[in-house]
């Protein structure tokens, strides 16, 4: 799913490249998989890079999605902590993920950002999700408070269906990876509003 900041919403093909429009906080769907079930808690995202695409492809399992982006060949797995898979580089490791409770999954990977300033709508999913910043800074707000990442850091998951706004906040163009575990029977980004 790819939205533009206060301008529309508009389903994309998983891997369909878009060009950034001036100004707007684009997000592009990279990866997804549906799922009966998740394996046993607690979960973590474990962000990993592999030489090439097929390796990242061909190294995942039932709860991992890959992807090709920014030059470099990414697995995302939805595990337990401090598990490695092999031949892969580890990036990072983010949770514990809180799960929804759903009858299906959908693990997605999205890669967003804009230029310094541009933002989401105020939005929520139904499940959880958590960020991975390849460059520029991202603040998140929620009902939480407020939490900026940088280039290299990550921002864990936040529960279910809580309102939330992510803002390219830096000097430069934000760019990251975004990791969800959501219910796959629920609309996937509603729009929101903060209590405050």
């Amino acid at each position: 799913m790819r939205f533009v900041a206060a301008l529309f919403f508009a389903s994309l093909a998983v891997g369909e490249a878009r060009a950034l429009s001036p100004g707007a906080f684009v997000i592009e769907t990279i990866a997804e998989r549906r799922l009966a079930t998740l394996p046993p808690g607690p979960l973590f995202w474990r962000i990993e890079t592999l030489p090439t695409a097929n390796a990242a492809k061909a190294a995942g399992g039932p709860h991992a999605l890959s992807a090709s982006v920014a030059g470099r060949n990414w697995l995302f797995t939805l595990s337990r902590a401090g598990g490695a898979t092999p031949g892969a580089t580890r990036v990072r490791e983010i949770g514990p993920i809180p799960t929804p409770n759903a009858r299906s999954f959908l693990l997605r990977i999205n890669r967003a950002g804009g230029p310094p300033e541009s933002q989401t709508p105020v939005h929520s999913h139904p499940g959880a999700e958590a960020i991975y910043v390849l460059a520029g800074q991202v603040t998140q707000r929620t009902g939480h408070g407020t939490e900026r990442a940088g280039a290299g850091d990550a921002l864990s998951a936040h529960g279910q269906d809580m309102a939330m706004q992510l803002t390219s906040s830096g000097d430069a163009p934000l760019d990251q990876l975004v990791m969800f575990v959501v219910d796959a029977e629920k609309p996937f980004s509603p729009a929101a509003r903060f209590d405050d």
